[in-house]
């Protein structure tokens, strides 16, 4: 069996791997590459291989950064099996529609071909499985089993065994304790002989996961005291559930005052009642919530805004409010209008929930530039900036380390992937260390005999 990677090398996003294995090809994820923005060069290359090839695909969980070039995989030409969780598929269609709105927008306005048409999207959903945690998959000489990577709802550490050898694919580890889902596996008894492991966050600590409730209330109550708008640009998956769950808590509790509340996301609104579809996937806290009848995802002065004349109204609603808006690092969607309109307002704060790419208008506004460009227009930056970096979907190093560490009797190398190159490489050096294992930073192309 041998490895090659396609992308989430060196970066955050762009994660797909092949393996091949008697003849047979098959590969895990299959994302966009996210920078400043979502029609980002790499995008339109020709793939490095060929599609018609690749046998089937296994998919870790539903963010574009790994599924987001699943309808161009299809496309031009492939046609085999997908595979994910149930969950997944359901969220990679909303998703997959909602970036074909987005990539076609972009693509006209940079003179580019359109990726992929809602047709590809529909031809993908046809060749889709979804499958159970702990059901394996034979095909060929593989054998492929899905875990709980307790990231978002529905994601997936992946197995696959073949020709004797065992590797295992992290996809993205959550954090822990995650407010709705459950945590992360670990692969203690999976008898790996490799791994490859994220590095988002591979060269930093989060502050204790506890507080960001509390850092969350505190936000709250001092921008509306202030009179002012708060901004929380937010991943429509995931991060816009967590924000409703824990505000729920704080107004059920009496601990924020009752302000209106703007989920100014159709895909993050479509996602929630998918969300809702899915309980047997929440942790025993969130599910003997449930029982009581209780909605953990609702609450009093909630408004969910699907159309554009009822986002323009949220204008009309005088400060102050908050507004939940995608995208989550500002590179398109609703926030935009509002960061135009309340980013140079002193009493107003943007709250940052989530990573924050290295060249998204976020990572500007968050590193403290006086000025962004919003639409064409310079826009000066005044409001307050608040991050809460406890709100990270994604596990810090210490969490990284005891994944890795549950394989350590077995595993003769581990590969660090989907990180930026700095936080790839302290990963892996940790990885060396601490646990006296193998472990590299693997270049683009690179192939590897397992």
């Amino acid at each position: 069996m041998k490895i090659k990677f396609y992308g989430g090398t060196g970066e955050v996003t762009g994660a797909n791997y092949c393996l091949e294995s008697g003849g047979v090809k098959i590969m895990v994820d299959c994302g966009l590459h996210q920078e400043s923005n979502y029609a980002e060069r790499k995008n339109f290359e020709p793939f490095l291989y060929d599609p018609k090839e690749i046998s089937a695909v296994f998919i870790t969980h539903s963010h574009l950064d790994h599924i987001g070039l699943l309808p161009k995989l299809v496309k031009d030409g492939f046609k085999g099996v997908i595979y994910s969780t149930a969950a997944t598929k359901d969220f990679a269609r909303l998703m997959l529609e909602d970036s074909e709105h987005i990539l076609s927008q972009e693509a006209e306005r940079e003179g580019k071909p359109v990726l992929y048409s809602l047709e590809d999207v529909d031809h993908l959903m046809s060749l889709w499985n979804g499958i159970d945690y702990h059901e394996t998959v034979e095909l060929g000489n593989y054998r492929i089993t899905f875990f709980d990577a307790g990231h978002i709802l529905g994601s997936s550490i992946i197995k696959i065994e073949a020709d004797g050898k065992v590797i295992v694919f992290s996809g993205d580890l959550g954090n822990y304790p995650a407010p709705i889902i459950r945590p992360t596996e670990m692969m203690t008894n999976a008898h790996a002989d490799y791994c490859l492991v994220e590095s988002a966050y591979g060269d930093r600590i989060h502050e204790d996961v506890a507080t960001r409730k509390d850092l969350l209330e505190k936000t709250i109550k001092e921008t509306v005291n202030a009179g002012g708008v708060l901004m929380i640009p937010a991943f429509a998956m995931e991060r816009t559930q967590e924000l409703l769950y824990n505000l729920h808590q704080l107004f059920e509790d009496n601990s924020i005052p009752r302000v209106p509340v703007f989920i100014d996301s159709p895909l993050a609104i479509k996602l929630t009642e998918v969300y809702k579809k899915y309980e047997n996937y929440y942790n025993n806290e969130t599910e003997k919530i449930i029982k009581t009848g209780e909605d953990i995802l609702n609450f009093p002065d909630i408004h969910f805004t699907m159309t554009t004349d009822e986002s323009k109204a949220i204008n009309d609603v005088p400060a102050p409010k908050i507004i939940i808006a995608g995208s989550g690092m500002s590179n398109a969607g609703r926030i935009l209008h509002h960061e135009l309109r309340y980013l140079p307002d002193p009493k107003s704060t943007i709250l940052f929930v989530g990573y924050q790419a290295g060249d998204s208008l976020g990572r500007e506004i968050l590193e403290g530039a006086s000025e962004v460009t919003i639409f064409g227009e310079r826009v000066s930056v005044k409001c307050k900036k608040v991050d809460i970096p406890g709100y990270s979907a994604h596990a810090d190093q210490p969490r990284l380390l005891n994944w890795v560490g549950s394989m350590k009797e077995t595993l003769k190398k581990v590969f660090v992937v989907q990180g930026e190159q700095n936080s790839s490489e302290v990963l892996a050096q940790k990885i060396k260390e601490e646990f006296s294992i193998d472990a590299e930073v693997p270049k683009l192309e690179e192939e590897v005999e397992l």
